[in-house]
C-alpha cells in the first residue's frame, strides 16, 4: 500500500513520467507474485521452516503429513508410526475430516495432532482475499470441533502458496504458518528411492519433513509410495539418533498464540460481510 501510494503521489506530481510510475507499481506486483511461489519465504508473513533451537538441541525432527485423512493410507501410516514410537502432525483437509471423523479421532488418540490444511484445499488459495481465506480456515476448525478433537494450532496452505493477506488472518485466529525444510514430492513421484533421498540427504535435527497420507503417488505395483518410504525413513531416523515429534511437542517451550475460545461457536466469528 505504501509503495502504491508513493507511485500515485509521483504520478500526480510528474504526470509526464507515468510509464515509470506504472512500471514501479507493476514491479511491486511481480515481486509479490514471485514470493507466492517461494513457500519457505518469510517476506510476506511469519513462517516456520525449522524447529526452534530447544527442539534441535533435543535431536528432534518434525514429521508432517498433508492432504488426509485417507481411509486406506492413514491407518497404515498410524500403524507404522506406532511401531517406532514416532509422533507426527497431520495437516488435514476439512471436507475429509467431515467424511472420516472417526479417523481424525483415531489420529489424536494415538498421540498425534491434527492441524489445518484448509477446508477446500483450493489450488487458487493464494488468489483469495482475507475474508474468503478466513472463512475457509474457520470451516476447517469447525470440522475439527464437530469431530470432537482440539482445534488446530498450525496452518499450511495448498502447496504452500499464499499471499501477504494471510498473515493477519492467521494472527486473528491464533494459528501459526508452518512450512517445511525437506519436501518429499511424494504426490508426484512414485519412486521410493528418490522420495526417501529427498528427505534424508543431509537430514539434521530441527528439520521439518513433509510427506502425504492423502494423494500419495503410486508405485508401479499400485502401492502408495509413502507406505514404502515411511518405514525406511523411521529406521534411518532411529539410526541417526533423531526423535520424530509433532509440531506442538517441538514448540512446547515457546508460547503459541491461543486459538479462539472453543466455548464460542466458530460461526460466530464470521461477520455478515464475510462472503
Amino acid at each position: 500500500m505504501a509503495w502504491h501510494s508513493l507511485c500515485l503521489l509521483g504520478l500526480i506530481r510528474q504526470p509526464a513520467a507515468w510509464p515509470w510510475w506504472l512500471g514501479l507499481a507493476a514491479l511491486n506486483h511481480l515481486l509479490l507474485t514471485a514470493l507466492v511461489f517461494l513457500p519457505r519465504n518469510a517476506w510476506i508473513g511469519r513462517n516456520l521452516t525449522r524447529l526452534p533451537a530447544e527442539a534441535t538441541a533435543r535431536a528432534q525432527v518434525a514429521l508432517t503429513f498433508d492432504d488426509g485423512p485417507d481411509p486406506e493410507v492413514t491407518p497404515q501410516v498410524l500403524d507404522l508410526l506406532d511401531r517406532h514410537g514416532a509422533r507426527a502432525s497431520f495437516f488435514c483437509i476439512g471436507r475429509h475430516v467431515r467424511q472420516h471423523p472417526e479417523l481424525v479421532r483415531e489420529i489424536v488418540a494415538r498421540g498425534h495432532t491434527v492441524e489445518n490444511h484448509g477446508d477446500a484445499h483450493s489450488p487458487v488459495f493464494a488468489l483469495w482475499g482475507m475474508a474468503r481465506m478466513r472463512r475457509d480456515l474457520l470451516a476447517m476448525q469447525q470440522a475439527l470441533q464437530e469431530a470432537g478433537v482440539a482445534p488446530a494450532r498450525f496452518f499450511r496452505p495448498t502447496a504452500g502458496f499464499r499471499n501477504p493477506l494471510l498473515d493477519p488472518v492467521l494472527a486473528r485466529m491464533g494459528l501459526r504458518l508452518a512450512m517445511w525444510s525437506r519436501r518429499s514430492f511424494d504426490t508426484r513421484d512414485g519412486n521410493a528411492s528418490r522420495v526417501l533421498a529427498r528427505l534424508t540427504r543431509g537430514l539434521t535435527a530441527g528439520d521439518i519433513l513433509l510427506l502425504h497420507d492423502g494423494n500419495s503417488a503410486r508405485m508401479p505395483a499400485g502401492r502408495p509410495v509413502v507406505l514404502e518410504v515411511l518405514p525406511q525413513l523411521l529406521q534411518q531416523l532411529e539410526a541417526a539418533g533423531l526423535q520424530p515429534v509433532h509440531l506442538r511437542q517441538a514448540f512446547a517451550a515457546q508460547p503459541l498464540a491461543l486459538p479462539m475460545s472453543p466455548a464460542q461457536p466458530l460461526h460466530a466469528h464470521l461477520s455478515p460481510q464475510d462472503p
